[in-house]
């Protein structure tokens, strides 16, 4: 730590003690910082280490400190202001509102010392010339807090009514606070509408938009606007998360957590903060946490997670019902005192709501992986006996609609009504179709109870029906892997069926059952036999026989109709065995169609899906995206999360490949949140979520981007998932965290992925990706970090030929070398080498094509070196003979214009570009007449340009604008200049 010894270092110290986190080191800093400053014996000094404290403490989790060194500061104005410079006499007053605002969130301080302290202010302000604005905005914080409304309003409008001035807050901490109020009041849209400008960036400042995007969620779900609550909760607790202070904005994720069946998510943020729990030094926000950690833990309890141990307070484990009771008495606790202060009972109040709130959205997906908690296993329950027999009767009625008309649900109905028969006299017919039914619900190991069940129907006079049941229970043989055994079995069976229908000894729907279990079964042992053509025949035949039995007949029976359907779909299946690709999907659309005409759409989602897969294979994107659509409204909500999950996240694929990024992120929201329902997260979620952060990048929706991407990440394995999906989501998540300004960060992704791709075969990736990382450590600062990661990139363009991407590495290492040991001497040998590659290459490029390119790059890059001259010129004018420098950089921009004029009206910009560089390096020499004379023949360069070329909206016309614009302010510039 370096010792602080005059006022340079002290002041060094103080902004280097500014950029660190937020927190109790941060300021034991400044405590020893101003220690240090008290021994310089210079009164600014520690004028400014009081304030630095004083800042500290109020961007911390120990506001309540801020009061010492503020009375002290006071105190020095008081008996010495002319020890105070102008910006410190600045603060002195801004922090006024600081100390108000402090005061309101500690309890033990008297309401009358803060109604004194706000008439000492505005006294102040007065006395100093400033507007009430920050005085009313003041007075509007501590009536709002006690709850007196009508002070409260009286003071908004005399807030809104006076004059900004110097010390009123920023516009986006101002809109924040009048957003707030209009919230409290219930007026949602326009609290939204005054916080439109900060939410979309128009005004910032260090806590904003950190606390407008938490305020608005709650809002935001009144409304219904639900996508816009999405996205500020993955934007606003980005922002948040790394910030000690901003627990009250942190309590507004958690609580927007719990009221949107996101409670898994909610009790990861308590995790990550459990500081949060015992925090004293500011009480208010103390209050809000645990307001919302109460409301969490009613939720889980609710849930029937009230034994489920949870994040809690240090020193002991918690279950969800203990940190209940332990949060909400604690609420309770610090809400009394803060109206034992106020003479009213409005912070009471306002913690009750808050804790009795209520599930606004039932579960409002994020694509972040947090699946939601299960409750516990309901204990078993006591068999239901049914005594009365109309009651019974009902139940097989119901039952026997539902099979019948193959409506969902039937297999559970028929359930329901054996569950009622137990003990009761039942006839054999339906004891047999419980028997069946129940068979069908266990698959493969049903067979069995097909056997029970065909026993029943023959003993209920109904040998068809037996027949059929016996077929059923084949079909589950070759389902479990018999498949030989299954075709001897039904063998017989489909002889018996024949015989007896042809002498009408059971009905068409019996026989039908029959013959396609046969299909079914020989359609599969096509599959065992990998498309075997006389397999393929014989399964052929077997279906084409079910649609010959039930032609004519579909519309009498829904059973004889879907027969006819899946046959269809059937037929389609094995024409795709046998490669026939079109065929199988003509015959799949076929299948589905007449589900759908059937009313059975449901049925059609198999079968649409298949279609779609053939109809991607087949390069037909319109169809796949058709057939996916169908699926998803056709299954409904029969439709189950695993597959619901597959179809959204193929339609996002598709959706996103014909360019619309904005639906296919909806698709893959939804496939993230099926994934998860199915306990799929680190399969299929993973995939939905990598794709979900691709799409929201795509759009330029950076925060929510990285917060998916980086939720995918550590269920991304290249074993599962493949590493290109592992680079390629470390790649998206390196330029969200470049587009945030993270460069360190974005730098390590990059480099992670770089480091998988350098194993791979091709090489290309590998170099972008070195090259990128290089681009954000320059960023991040870490020069000497930044030229070892060109230098990787620049070997690497160098073994693939890329003449371009080793040049700009050479640049970007030039220009890095003035910040490090190697200094303008290996800026300019750096320059020269990529002078050299753009020469060579030039001269050797297969094509005009290529060439031209290469040119362009010498142009760039002649550009370049003389921009690298003239800086190294302007930071060290003594490094060489006066104006050296300059002559050589004007030489280097001069062969830059060149070189662009030689590609003609293709390289017009750049050319003028060049040529106005080149002026202001003529101006640098004193040679204005020549500055002159480029400015202006730039200027007659563009007179051919009218209105209509340079019409708005147009990328050509934006050009001519600021090379016109740039020349008449050199033209300025130098004609106004005196001699």
């Amino acid at each position: 730590m370096t010792e602080i010894t005059d006022f340079d270092t002290l002041r060094a110290a103080m902004t280097e003690n500014s950029g660190q986190p937020e927190g109790p080191a941060r300021n034991a800093r400044a405590e020893q910082l101003l220690a240090a400053a008290e021994k310089l014996n210079i009164p600014l000094a520690v004028i400014e280490a009081l304030g630095h404290q004083l800042k500290v403490y109020n961007y911390s989790s120990e506001k309540g400190k801020m009061f010492v060194p503020f009375a002290r500061l006071l105190r020095m104005w008081d008996e010495r202001p002319e020890d105070f410079d102008e910006y410190e006499t600045h603060s002195l007053h801004w922090v006024f509102k600081w100390v108000s605002a402090g005061m309101l969130d500690q309890p033990h301080i008297p309401l009358a010392s803060i109604e004194k302290w706000l008439g000492e202010m505005e006294h102040r302000y007065r006395l100093a010339g400033h507007s009430e604005r920050a005085v009313r905005s003041a007075e509007h914080s501590v009536a709002a807090h006690v709850g007196d409304v009508a002070r409260a309003e009286r003071a908004y409008t005399a807030w809104l009514a006076a004059d900004r001035d110097a010390m009123a807050d920023c516009h986006a901490c101002e809109l924040h606070g009048q957003g707030w109020w209009q919230a409290e009041r219930g007026r949602d849209a326009e609290a939204l509408r005054l916080w439109g400008p900060v939410l979309e960036g128009e005004y910032a400042c260090a806590h904003e938009p950190h606390t407008a995007l938490a305020s608005s969620l709650l809002p935001l779900l009144r409304l219904g606007r639900l996508d816009e609550a999405r996205a500020n909760h993955l934007r606003g607790f980005r922002l948040v998360r790394a910030m000690e202070s901003m627990r009250g904005a942190y309590a507004d994720h958690v609580e927007f957590c719990a009221l949107t069946g996101n409670e898994a998510r909610g009790l990861e943020l308590l995790a990550e903060r459990p500081a949060y729990f015992t925090d004293d030094g500011h009480p208010r926000s103390r209050l809000d946490f645990m307001s919302v950690v109460a409301l969490l833990m009613d939720r889980l309890t609710a849930l029937g997670l009230g034994e489920r141990q949870v994040p809690g307070p240090a020193g002991r484990e918690w279950t969800a019902s203990e940190l209940a009771a332990h949060a909400r008495g604690e609420a309770l606790a610090l809400a009394a005192r803060f109206d034992a202060r106020n003479g009213t009972g409005h912070v009471s109040e306002r913690a009750r709501v808050r804790m009795a709130g209520r599930p606004l959205v039932e579960r409002l997906p994020l694509g972040v992986r947090s699946v939601r908690p299960a409750p516990p296993p309901a204990p078993p329950k006591a068999p239901v006996r049914v005594t009365g027999q109309p009651d019974l009767a009902a139940l097989l009625a119901e039952a026997r609609r539902l099979s019948d008309t193959l409506r969902p649900n039937a297999v559970e109905a028929w359930a329901a009504a054996a569950e009622a028969a137990e003990g009761a006299e039942t006839a054999p017919r339906d004891r047999a179709e419980m028997a069946d039914h129940e068979a069908m619900s266990l698959g493969p190991e049903g067979a069995g109870l097909f056997e029970r069940a065909a026993d029943l129907y023959a003993e209920a006079g109904d040998p068809g029906e037996a027949l059929a049941a016996r077929a059923r229970g084949a079909y589950v043989r070759a389902l479990a892997g018999d498949v030989d055994g299954a075709v001897a079995a039904v063998a017989g069976l489909y002889d018996e069926v024949l015989a007896l229908y042809a002498a009408e000894g059971t009905g068409v729907r019996q026989t039908a059952s029959v013959v396609m279990s046969r299909a079914r079964i020989l359609t599969r042992r096509a599959h065992e036999t990998d498309g075997d053509t006389a397999a393929l025949a014989e399964a052929g035949a077997a279906v084409r026989e079910v649609l010959a039995l039930v032609d004519g007949r579909t519309g009498e029976d829904v059973r004889l109709a879907a027969r006819a359907a899946e046959s269809q779909a059937m037929l389609g299946e094995l024409a795709g065995l046998a490669g026939d690709l079109e065929t199988a999907a003509e015959l799949f659309a076929r299948g589905a169609a007449a589900f759908v005409a059937a009313g059975l759409p449901w049925f059609a989602v198999e079968y649409e899906a298949r279609l779609a897969s053939l109809a991607h294979h087949l390069g037909d994107a319109a169809e796949t995206e058709r057939a996916l659509r169908a699926a998803l409204e056709h299954g409904g909500a029969q439709l189950e999360a695993p597959g619901r999950a597959q179809l959204h996240l193929q339609l996002a694929e598709v959706v996103g490949g014909r360019g619309d990024a904005v639906e296919a992120a909806e698709h893959a929201l939804e496939a993230a949140h099926w994934a998860d329902e199915a306990g799929e997260s680190a399969t299929l979620g993973a995939w939905a979520r990598q794709q979900l952060g691709g799409f929201l990048l795509r759009q330029g929706r950076w925060a929510e981007a990285a917060e998916v991407l980086e939720s995918a990440l550590p269920d991304l394995t290249a074993e599962t998932h493949g590493d290109g999906a592992v680079v390629q989501t470390q790649w998206w998540l390196g330029d969200c965290l470049s587009e945030l300004g993270e460069h360190r960060a974005a730098a390590e992704r990059r480099l992670q992925a770089a480091d998988i791709a350098r194993h791979w075969p091709e090489q290309h990736d590998h170099a972008t990706l070195a090259h990128l990382a290089g681009e954000s450590l320059g960023q991040a600062g870490l020069p000497a970090e930044a030229d070892r990661a060109y230098a990787r990139a620049g070997d690497l363009w160098r073994a693939l030929g890329d003449t371009h991407g080793l040049v700009r590495s050479l640049r970007a290492r030039a220009w890095l070398a003035l910040d490090t040991a190697g200094g303008p001497d290996a800026a300019r040998a750096l320059m020269t080498d990529a002078l050299r590659a753009c020469e060579t290459a030039r001269d050797a490029a297969p094509d005009e094509q290529s060439r031209q390119r290469l040119v362009a790059e010498l142009g760039h890059t002649h550009g370049q070196f003389g921009d690298l001259l003239a800086r190294s010129a302007a930071e060290d004018a003594e490094a060489v003979p006066d104006g050296d420098l300059f002559e050589e950089a004007l030489a280097q921009v001069v062969r830059s214009a060149a070189v662009f004029a030689s590609l003609g009206d293709g390289a017009l910009h750049s050319r003028t570009g060049a040529e106005l560089a080149a002026g202001r390096l003529e101006a640098e020499l004193d040679r204005r007449a020549d500055a002159v004379a480029r400015a202006r023949a730039v200027l007659a360069v563009y007179e051919g340009y009218d209105d209509a070329v340079t019409g708005d909206g147009d990328g050509e016309a934006e050009a001519v604008r600021v090379r016109r614009a740039e020349a008449e302010q050199l033209l300025r510039l130098l004609t106004e200049r005196p001699d």
